[in-house]
C-alpha cells in the first residue's frame, strides 16, 4: 500500500524471480532496496528494512527572551514567536518525544547561557531528556547545566575554537554527557564550518574539524546546514551520506531543512542516528507522534 510497485501478485512473484536485487520506491523515494527474499509480498516491511536502523527525532525549542521562537536562516531579526516554552517541552514530552533539543538563543547571542532559570524548569516539565546548547564557553557553564538536569549539553563554537578544553571536558563528564555541534555551509565539494552567527568562515571544513576529534575522543555530533536552517528546504542528505562515511564511529545528529515525514524517511536511510525537527512541527506540516513513528 502506497509503494510505487504496480506488478500484480503473480506478476511479482515472476519478476522477482529473474533478478537478485529489488528496489522499492516509496513516492519516489527508495525506501527499501536488497535480494528478493528478504522483500516478500506477503508481508508489510518492517520500519528497519524500510528505512534503515532506528533514528531519534529531537524537536527543537528555541528560547529567545523567554519566549519559544524559531529563526530563519539564524537571522535574528527574522523571529516567529510560539508562545511559551516550559508548555511546549511538556507537549513535546506527552506525544511520546524520547529527547527534546533546546537552545539558549539569548546564551547564544551574548557568549554564555543566561537562562539558566528557565532551562532548569524546563528539564523538570518533561520525563523527556533534554540536551541543551547556546553560550557555552566555559567548563562552569558545562556543570551548572549538568546540574540543572540537562542530559546532554551541546557545545558549538568551542568545539571548533578551543578543541583541547572541549576534549578535556568530554574527559571529565563523558563522552555521553557532551555533543559538538558545527554549523556548515556548502562550499563545493566540502562543507565549510562558519562561526559568529554563521555570518563568518571558521577556516575550515567539516571534514578537517572532525579530525581533531579522533574516534574514541567523541560520541556526539550535530551538524547543522546553516543554508537550509528553518526555512523548510529539505535535509542535507548529501552531507550527511558524506559524513557517515567518512565518520562511520559517530552518533549524527541532523539539522536544518526538515518539512515533511517524507525528509525524516530519507534521513534515516542515510543512517544519521538523529533528527532535529523544528519550524515543520510548529507550522503542522506533520505531527510529531507520525514521525515518531517511524
Amino acid at each position: 500500500e502506497g509503494l510505487s510497485l504496480v506488478l500484480v501478485e503473480h506478476q511479482m512473484r515472476v519478476a522477482m524471480s529473474l533478478v537478485d536485487r529489488v528496489v522499492v520506491l516509496d513516492h519516489g523515494v527508495v525506501i527499501a532496496e536488497g535480494p528478493p527474499e528478504a522483500i516478500r509480498r506477503d508481508r508489510r516491511p518492517s520500519p528497519a528494512e524500510l528505512y534503515g536502523p532506528a533514528m531519534l527525532i529531537l524537536p527543537a525549542i528555541d528560547v529567545l527572551g523567554g519566549d519559544c521562537v524559531r529563526l530563519s536562516l539564524g537571522k535574528f531579526d527574522n523571529v516567529t514567536n510560539y508562545g511559551d516554552p516550559i508548555e511546549q517541552c511538556a507537549a513535546f514530552g506527552a506525544q511520546g518525544a524520547q529527547w527534546i533539543h533546546v537552545v539558549d538563543l539569548d546564551g547564544a547571542r551574548e557568549g554564555r547561557p543566561i537562562q539558566h532559570d528557565l532551562l532548569s524548569r524546563l528539564t523538570r516539565s518533561t520525563r523527556a531528556k533534554v540536551q541543551i546548547g547556546g553560550g557555552v564557553r566555559r567548563i562552569e557553564h558545562v556543570e551548572a547545566l549538568l546540574d540543572a538536569g540537562v542530559a546532554r549539553v551541546v557545545i558549538g563554537s568551542a568545539a571548533l575554537q578551543r578543541v583541547d578544553d572541549v576534549r578535556q571536558w568530554i574527559e571529565a563528564f563523558g563522552a555521553e554527557r557532551i555533543c559538538c555541534a558545527f554549523d556548515v555551509r556548502p562550499a563545493g565539494d566540502a562543507f565549510d564550518v562558519v562561526v559568529g552567527g554563521w555570518s563568518a568562515s571558521g577556516g575550515v571544513d567539516l571534514i578537517a574539524a572532525l579530525a581533531a576529534y579522533p574516534p574514541g575522543t567523541l560520541n556526539h555530533v550535530l551538524v547543522t546546514d546553516v543554508s537550509r536552517d528553518g526555512v523548510l528546504t529539505g535535509p542535507n542528505l548529501e552531507l550527511m551520506r558524506l559524513l557517515r562515511t567518512a565518520r562511520p564511529d559517530l552518533a549524527i545528529q541532523a539539522s536544518g531543512g526538515v518539512a515533511s515525514v517524507d525528509d525524516l524517511k530519507a534521513l534515516r536511510m542515510t543512517g544519521v542516528a538523529g533528527a532535529i525537527v523544528g519550524r515543520a512541527l510548529y507550522e503542522r506540516r506533520f505531527a510529531l507522534e507520525a514521525a515518531l513513528a517511524l
